[in-house]
């Protein structure tokens, strides 16, 4: 049986609102599996009267089509970004840097929200106001979709301008995820700074490096 692909929408939004929570945050993060880079967050407060049309998952958008709902969502709505480093993720495992992330473009909004949407099902325990966890969020809430179109633009433009500082990975391509060409380059070329020492195949060649 064929699943049936959702799309999301203002529900959980407008049931926080009508328990008086008038500021709902979505918030998400983009590029827990890439071998190289930071991983980023994103926290959007949407207005309900200016929602841009085709709000998605950035996974189930065009490239083109994401830069675009990118550039609207920051005319309309209230946009905070923010990173975890390679570091980071090395130090305390992608999981919770993600969260760190997500804690991070939360707490730079301009205003702080009433609760918080959060893709996934942890929640940052950071976070100093009530928060939900929701599971595929990014294809269930406008306010995580419109945050994982933001995260998603900001990392790929991220990872084109490491590119140009480290070519032949293919990052301006492949954003830093495992693609063959990458691996190879990685075997070929090395292992630069932007590389995550923790993540499987950049520590085994630094281990084969040792020996």
């Amino acid at each position: 049986m064929r699943k049936t692909r959702t799309t999301p929408d203002f529900t959980f939004e407008t049931r926080l609102h009508a328990a008086g929570a008038l500021r709902v945050a979505g918030t998400d993060e983009v590029g827990r599996g890439p071998l190289a880079g930071p991983v980023v967050a994103a926290a959007v407060v949407l207005d309900p009267a200016a929602i841009p049309e085709g709000l998605n998952d950035s996974k189930a958008l065009s490239k083109k089509r994401r830069a675009r709902l990118a550039a609207q969502i920051r005319e309309v709505a209230e946009v905070s970004v923010a990173e975890a480093s390679v570091a980071e993720i090395d130090e305390m495992n992608i999981l919770q840097a993600s969260l760190l992330a997500m804690e991070r473009a939360v707490a730079g909004l301009h205003i702080l929200p009433d609760h918080v949407l959060v893709d996934g099902k942890w929640v940052p325990q950071g976070l100093s106001m009530p928060a939900s966890p929701v599971i595929g969020g990014d294809a269930r809430s406008l306010s995580i979709a419109a945050a994982s179109i933001v995260a998603k633009t900001w990392r790929d433009r991220v990872m084109v301008d490491l590119a140009q500082q480290h070519p032949g990975y293919g990052w301006e391509t492949n954003a830093g995820y495992p693609s063959k060409a990458h691996r190879e380059a990685l075997r070929d070329l090395g292992v630069t700074p932007h590389h995550r020492r923790s993540f499987r195949p950049v520590h085994n060649i630094l281990y084969q490096e040792k020996l």
